[in-house]
């Protein structure tokens, strides 16, 4: 019989994010693939859920889990109560965090353990308890996934993790919310962004150090500030902190055009993509780069670094920079001027695209609960011997 499994999604966000793509790809993959499911999570999340996986328990916390004091609470002792109650056999804490006193075997998803090696990359308000939370977790942790080779080795090299006690599930990617755009896609998003056919450099994602925008704006001014027609810089998404954005952006020539339309809605993602002379995601430390696989998967020309994982998810079908303003800038220049490599590269990147799956991800989580169970099994048997 199927061991059951308790998704714990109470930490995903309102505005969904990378964890919210994570736990929304993962779970329904898993519920295709048959899986004995039960979630928890927020109330405001309860439908949603019972839509992406009809056949799961779905079991909605008290409404002070959307407050990050009150759920990690909740999750220490509310959380192995829900286990309890569902009958799980095993629990996965998609992010970071578990619950210490826990009597199943638990599995933990690390995404990145990057601020650690570079801390002075994160917001310090979370940096402090993440790296507590991180250490626990690989410490007390049945097991540990992970989304990438380069995250394992780092999880290893910096908190001396058991690397046999690691599971690598790459992520996967919605190939139907993430494809190809049509014109009238393409055209929607330039109308939208009142650009009206313009050409335009797209970025996708938090205002972070590590996401590197500070050197991108610095890299498209050098590839831009002498053409006659410049592309555009669009910087979509929110959150975040980088001080030295607002000072980047204050150098920027009048006549080049800078876009901050802040969140961009799910289903305009493949037109911000697919119509963007160039994704430029130059970010100096990722756990995977999951807007890298998405912009990959909608056909379009991506520009990344070679920074951890970067090179796992994009082959040799990506555009490699380093992160420095002068080869961000050489590297947006040439690609600029050389239309015939951009359509090689989008080809390239949406068919390898197609090799990440979340079928395949579930597959690999699967296997991780398995070896939980059975880990934590022989474990007890060993204590009563």
């Amino acid at each position: 019989m199927a061991p059951r499994i308790l998704l714990d999604a109470t930490a995903v966000p309102a505005d969904r994010g990378g964890l919210g793509r994570y736990v929304d790809g993962l779970l329904t993959a898993l519920h295709t693939a048959g899986a004995d499911l039960a979630v928890a999570c927020q109330r405001a999340d309860e439908k949603r859920y019972e839509l992406l996986a009809p056949r799961a328990r779905i079991v909605a916390g008290p409404a002070a889990l959307a407050h990050r004091a009150s759920r990690l609470a909740w999750e220490q002792s509310g959380l192995p109560y829900v286990a309890d109650s569902v009958g799980a056999d095993v629990i996965h804490l998609p992010t970071y965090t578990m619950p210490v006193s826990a009597s199943l075997p638990t599995v933990v998803t690390i995404h990145d353990v990057t601020m650690f090696a570079d801390p002075e990359m994160h917001d310090p308000v979370r940096t402090t308890y993440i790296k507590s939370a991180t250490r626990t977790a690989a410490r007390r942790a049945t097991r540990l996934i992970v989304p990438s080779r380069a995250t394992r080795d780092e999880l290893v090299r910096v908190l001396g993790a058991d690397p046999s006690h690691i599971d690598v599930a790459y992520h996967g990617v919605d190939h139907e919310a993430f494809h190809r755009p049509d014109q009238a896609e393409v055209d929607r998003v330039s109308d939208r962004l009142s650009l009206h056919g313009r050409p335009y450099i797209a970025y996708l994602g938090a205002l972070e150090p590590r996401k590197n925008v500070p050197n991108l704006i610095r890299g498209w001014v050098r590839a831009c500030d002498r053409l006659a027609e410049a592309p555009a810089l669009v910087l979509g998404g929110g959150g975040g902190w980088d001080d030295e954005v607002d000072a980047a952006l204050a150098t920027v020539p009048l006549k080049l055009r800078v876009l901050r339309p802040g969140y961009l809605p799910w289903s305009a993602l493949p037109g911000f993509f697919g119509g963007a002379l160039v994704v430029a995601l130059p970010s100096r430390g990722e756990g995977f780069g999951l807007p890298v696989l998405e912009a990959m998967a909608c056909g379009a020309p991506v520009l990344t670094t070679r920074r951890g994982p970067l090179p796992e998810v994009g082959g040799e079908a990506v555009a490699y920079t380093e992160p420095d303003p002068e080869g961000i800038g050489s590297a947006l220049t040439s690609l600029i001027e050389d239309p015939e490599h951009r359509a090689k590269l989008g080809a390239a990147a949406h068919a390898r695209a197609q090799e990440f799956s979340w079928t395949a991800s579930a597959a690999a989580h699967l296997a991780s609960y398995q070896r939980a169970i059975d880990e934590h099994e022989a474990s007890r048997e060993s204590r009563t011997h």
